[in-house]
Order: structure tokens, then C-alpha cells, then sequence
């Protein structure tokens, strides 16, 4: 995280808890004016929940706002992350393909039944693995050819925080699993340092959109298998300080996911894996790389706002690439890759 312009700013102080410990239940000063740019009163600070109770519905929900997005409907969070994507196949060594990079805008809209709308923008772009330098083209050494490099851009990805579990996404209505309905209890526990720890998994296997029929070299096969794991890390004074409307905090995200499209690689055997860190840019966007901005800001200024009202549908990265691509040309004979057909020797250097 050496090249993020982060603030050395302290966390908040635990002035100010009083009676609001005592009940649970605070309302935290607007702190900001309205981000909507919306005329009249800016919107007030819902009341949340502060006290801890790890099987309390209502507070698992306000509490993962506040570490998600940030309570005040007034304020936008900048959420920054950063790490490596794997190739993995059978018989060889797991492969470092490029770094990603990437961000996120988001703002929360309390409703009337004491849900949250979470309204988000995201971006990640990916960097040469040797330099570090943002790229547009890849060479893909399981092809042997130059591919063009398509960055993660979803505009929105919205969804609701409520005290019920959420349903997993349903990516365009791909996905249509519909689990039981239960409490939000989330997977916390007891830190080092006076900390708390916060996982978050989700397992999904759906139609995927790119059919194999028509996306030859794009297509994964007929279903996508997905897994992202996330594990969080906050002070405990944070979450009980009644005027933190956004928890601050560090985290690891992990996704298993099919080839990427762009990478042409077609029903070929394997996987990919995103291994990344991530926590909240302080300073907002003026706390991102500044070639990481210039490069979203080149897509369109909207990239460094959350958006201002709901709207969707929110799709995936696959999903999206398919309203903003043709099938690649499939050249005579062409065939996936294939991985080696006994174990290779690992190589040093990770590579």
C-alpha cells in the first residue's frame, strides 16, 4: 500500500458515547452537505445501532453500512483495492498473470422499512506484473497471442442491506437461486489489539450469460462457478463511537472465478484467482494513484462518483461484456489451450 496517498489522520476519539452506549441507539451528526447536489435540507444521519451484539440483526445491518459504505446519506466512501490474479491449471505451477488495481464510489439511502440502499460504482484496471504500469493490451502465454485488456467496469452495483440475509446477486436474473429466508447475522469474532474480524462468503454456480455456442473463445462452458471471500478488520472503538458514520478498516478479498473473457481462452481447463487488499482511501479520490484516476477518468467522469439515484440492473463483469462486445473471430482449427498433460517442475521467482 506504499503507493496510496493515504492521511495520516487518527481515528476518531470515544468522546461523546454517553447515553447512546447505554441504549444502543445514536443518531450521529450530517456532517457533510448533500452529495446529490439536490436543493433544500441535506438529508439527516439515520439513528443506528452502536452496541455490540453479534446476534443482533439490526445491528450486524447498520454496523456493515457503516463498514461498507457510509451510514450519512450526505457522504460518498472510496473504497481502494489492490493485489494479483493467478492462473491455475492442472500439472503446473500456479501462474502470476498481471495486478489489479481498482476502486469503488458508494453512498447509502436509508428506505422506509429501516433498510439501506447501497448505490455503487466500481472500476479496477489491470498493471504489468513486472512494472507496475497500467496496460490495454496483455500477451497471454496460455494462447500465445496478444489480447486486448478489458477493465472491470460496473455501473451500478447496487443492493439492499436490510436485518434479512441478502439474497445472492442475480446477476440480470442468471443467477437464480433463492435461499431461505433468515436474520443478518453475520460471521464475526474477537480480534488481537481490541479488534473485531468480520468473513464474509459467497458460493455461486449459475447459466453464464457468454453461451459457449455463440462465445466460442470468450465462453467459459455453460455455467459460471464463482466464490468471493472477504475478511475484514475494525477497531472496536469505532464501532461503538456513535459520531463514526463510516467505519474505517483493512481487509482481504479472494475470487475464484472462470478465464476472463478477454483472455480468449475458451472451455480450456483451469481457473482464475484474485488475491487482493483493500481498506478505505481517507482522502477520497484525491487519496488514489494518479494514474489510477486518470485512466477512470478517461471512461467518463461518472467513474469517481457514486451515483445519485437507483437504478440498474447491476451485472457482473461478464455480464457487462457481453452488451459491450462482438465474439471474437475463431480461426480455423482453433482449439483451447491445454494444460500439460504431466506435473512441470515449479519454477522459482513465482512465476
Amino acid at each position: 500500500m506504499d503507493d496510496m496517498k493515504f492521511s495520516r489522520r487518527q481515528s476518531l476519539g470515544m468522546a461523546g458515547l454517553g447515553a447512546g452506549l447505554a441504549s444502543g441507539l445514536v443518531a450521529a451528526p450530517s456532517l457533510a452537505q448533500a452529495a446529490t447536489g439536490a436543493k433544500g435540507p441535506s438529508p439527516k444521519t439515520p439513528a443506528f445501532k452502536t452496541k455490540i451484539d453479534f446476534k443482533d440483526p439490526e445491528w450486524n445491518r447498520d454496523t456493515y453500512v457503516r463498514i461498507d459504505a457510509d451510514i450519512d446519506p450526505t457522504k460518498e466512501k472510496v473504497g481502494w483495492l489492490k493485489g494479483k490474479v493467478y492462473g491455475v491449471r492442472p500439472n503446473e505451477p500456479v501462474r502470476q498473470l498481471f495486478i489489479n488495481e481498482g476502486f469503488s464510489v458508494v453512498r447509502s439511502v436509508r428506505q422506509e422499512d429501516g433498510s439501506y440502499r447501497r448505490l455503487l460504482r466500481e472500476i479496477v484496471f489491470y498493471r504489468d506484473i513486472e512494472t507496475g504500469k497500467l496496460i490495454d493490451k496483455w500477451y497471454n502465454p496460455y494462447t500465445d497471442e496478444t489480447v486486448d485488456v478489458v477493465p472491470i467496469a460496473n455501473d451500478p452495483f447496487n443492493f439492499t442491506i436490510s436485518q434479512w440475509a441478502p439474497e445472492p446477486p442475480s446477476y440480470g436474473g442468471l443467477n437464480k437461486d433463492k435461499p431461505p429466508r433468515k436474520p443478518f447475522l453475520m460471521e464475526w469474532e474477537e480480534g488481537p489489539n481490541d479488534t473485531l474480524i468480520l468473513r464474509s462468503d459467497i458460493d455461486m454456480m449459475y447459466p453464464n450469460g457468454l453461451t459457449p455456442d455463440k462465445w466460442v473463445r470468450e465462453s467459459s462452458g455453460a455455467f459460471n462457478r464463482v466464490s468471493e471471500h472477504f475478511i475484514y478488520t475494525v477497531n472496536r472503538k469505532d464501532v461503538l463511537n456513535p459520531n463514526v458514520t463510516h467505519i474505517q478498516h483493512v481487509g482481504a478479498w479472494s475470487r475464484v472465478t472462470p478465464w476472463l473473457p478477454w483472455m480468449l481462452m475458451g472451455q480450456a481447463e483451469g481457473h482464475i484467482n484474485y488475491f487482493n487488499n483493500f481498506t478505505t482511501a481517507e482522502d477520497g479520490i484525491a487519496g488514489l494513484p494518479d494514474d489510477l484516476v486518470a485512466a477512470a477518468r478517461n471512461m467518463g467522469e461518472k467513474w469517481l462518483h457514486a451515483p445519485e439515484s437507483d437504478y440498474g440492473p447491476s451485472l457482473s463483469s461478464i455480464e457487462n461484456y457481453i452488451h459491450d462486445h462482438e465474439p471474437a473471430p475463431v480461426p480455423e482449427g482453433w482449439e483451447p489451450p491445454k494444460a500439460p498433460a504431466a506435473p512441470q517442475p515449479l519454477q522459482r521467482g513465482g512465476q
